[in-house]
């Protein structure tokens, strides 16, 4: 037993204790960020972050999976808190969503994901990475008023005199902000260069939180006229959690909404954290699967626990994990060293998360969402074809000009369509073997879809012919389609039709009658 102990206090400050710490560094400015990003109070992304770090790491069964908020919830959450009105009922949301996973886990349905075509789920990270940067740009400028792309930048090409609104929108962005932005997108994209790894010691998201640190630094000594305001600056009161919100219970049946909302914040988190884990575990040099039932169960726990105690919705997130690998993490317990980390930095040096500047992690969200939305990624899905391209599409613009329910039903429809066209295609084919000489192949599945198809290609055979209909290489026949060959005899011998029927009888248990 102590022998025991030792090796896992040596695996923890070998390893786990660096990597926690190294994943710290990435998660804090990404927990403030997503928060921004959601319209919930600064604190709720840490206190997720925490949560996520400490409780979902020690009951998940993955050892290198990280917890937190997730910028692919973002646009949900922000949506959903606008909707309920009250960040009291939000939070009654997120226990919805934290006891959907929680069933999901214990009914054994970890496989859900699976039955989400790839290019649906593909449009949906997309789009919410084109609403992450459009809604973060009014911040990386440093914007004071609201409605930016409505009465703010698109105002600037009103038929009124355009130098008149240019001066006017100028009045309202804020040039320190703005060179702060800069200068944070300037780092991330510099260390996340090939050339850089080397000095990947330090994460990327803490970089940029230092730089935009020193530039407002600098500018306080040399340039005053491109200070940020207080209101541009963090603020994690001294006394955080006593400001925490708690659910109003009272309220729980008091409208549809906060369920509504709860599943599709349950459905949603539960979709990334299965794609998560799934990559995750590649990266895995000792090839460990992690258990995806247990995985939900612990997210559900900790869902529910966020929705208790005033935080935001987490999922498992592919950037704090794959910083976990990179940074040599062997257990859970640097996932759980990260979320200690998070607690100690709000607990005991609150000021000095108070120093960042919004534009920072605007820079660093602005980042995030291009990595959903890379156009790379859309050279790849054109060239699998149109039946995915179009479903890919169609969701990201549903999910615009909607919201992100109606894009991916939208999506989910027109895959859909696609899957039931392949199998009209695929199940059966036409040969002709010669004059007057036909054959009906069936294929691996022949179903319910395939009938109008049938019907026709059956209706087309001429008179005084041969047909074969070969069903030996199929696995099954829906009775609809064996009803429709026992309904064709009658009239193949009215049309003087010779039909053979191959293997028919083998891969169904009914008879044709």
């Amino acid at each position: 037993m102590k022998r025991t102990l030792k090796y896992y206090r040596l695996i923890w400050l070998k390893n786990d204790l660096p990597a926690g710490l190294s994943v710290f560094f990435v998660a804090l400015p990404l927990c403030l960020g997503i928060a921004l990003a959601s319209g919930a109070p600064l604190y709720a992304g840490i206190l997720s972050g925490i949560i996520g770090g400490i409780i979902v790491a020690l009951v998940s069964g993955s050892q290198l999976a990280v917890s937190g908020p997730a910028a692919g919830l973002t646009t949900l959450v922000a949506a959903t808190i606008v909707s309920l009105g009250d960040y009291r009922l939000f939070l009654l949301s997120v226990m919805v969503a934290g006891l959907f996973q929680l069933i999901l886990g214990v009914l054994k349905l970890g496989v859900i994901a699976n039955y989400f075509p790839s290019s649906v789920l593909k449009g949906m990270l997309a789009a919410i990475g084109i609403i992450l940067i459009s809604n973060q740009i009014p911040i990386a400028l440093g914007y004071d008023q609201p409605d930016f792309w409505k009465d703010g930048f698109l105002s600037l090409f009103s038929k009124q005199n355009f130098r008149v609104n240019l001066i006017n929108f100028n009045q309202h962005i804020a040039r320190g902000a703005i060179i702060i932005s800069l200068v944070s997108i300037l780092v991330l994209t510099l260390f996340n260069l090939p050339v850089a790894k080397k000095l990947k010691v330090i994460p990327a998201p803490l970089l940029a939180v230092l730089a935009g640190i020193a530039t407002n630094w600098i500018f306080g000594y040399y340039a005053d006229d491109y200070s940020l305001k207080a209101t541009q600056l963090v603020n994690i009161p001294p006394d955080t959690f006593s400001n925490i919100s708690f659910p109003d219970f009272g309220a729980l049946l008091s409208s549809s909404d906060i369920w509504k909302f709860g599943l599709l914040i349950g459905l949603l988190a539960t979709l990334e954290t299965l794609l998560c884990i799934e990559a995750i575990d590649k990266l895995d040099k000792r090839n460990r699967i992690t258990p995806v039932n247990r995985e939900l169960i612990a997210q559900g726990i900790g869902n529910m626990t966020c929705g208790l105690l005033g935080a935001i919705p987490i999922t498992a997130v592919v950037v704090r994990g794959a910083a976990n690998v990179d940074a040599g993490g062997r257990t859970k317990m640097a996932a759980f060293t990260h979320g200690v980390f998070l607690l100690l930095a709000v607990v005991m040096v609150p000021f000095l998360i108070n120093l960042i500047p919004y534009a920072s992690l605007s820079a660093i969200l602005i980042i995030t969402g291009y990595n959903l939305t890379k156009p790379k990624l859309y050279r790849n899905m054109w060239s699998l074809g149109l039946k995915q391209f179009l479903p890919f599409i169609i969701t990201i613009v549903g999910i615009i000009a909607t919201d992100l329910l109606t894009g991916v039903i939208i999506g989910l429809l027109v895959s859909t369509y696609y899957i039931v066209q392949n199998n009209f295609k695929e199940e059966f084919k036409i040969i002709s073997l010669g004059k007057d000489n036909y054959m009906i192949k069936l294929n691996t599945n022949v179903t319910f879809l395939n009938k109008a198809r049938l019907k026709k290609v059956l209706d087309e055979v001429p008179p005084e012919s041969v047909l074969t209909i070969d069903g030996s290489e199929a696995t099954f026949v829906d009775y609809d389609i064996l009803e429709i060959i026992s309904e064709y005899h009658t009239k193949a011998k009215e049309r003087n039709i010779s039909l053979l029927l191959k293997g028919i009888e083998k891969v169904n248990v009914m008879a044709i009658h």
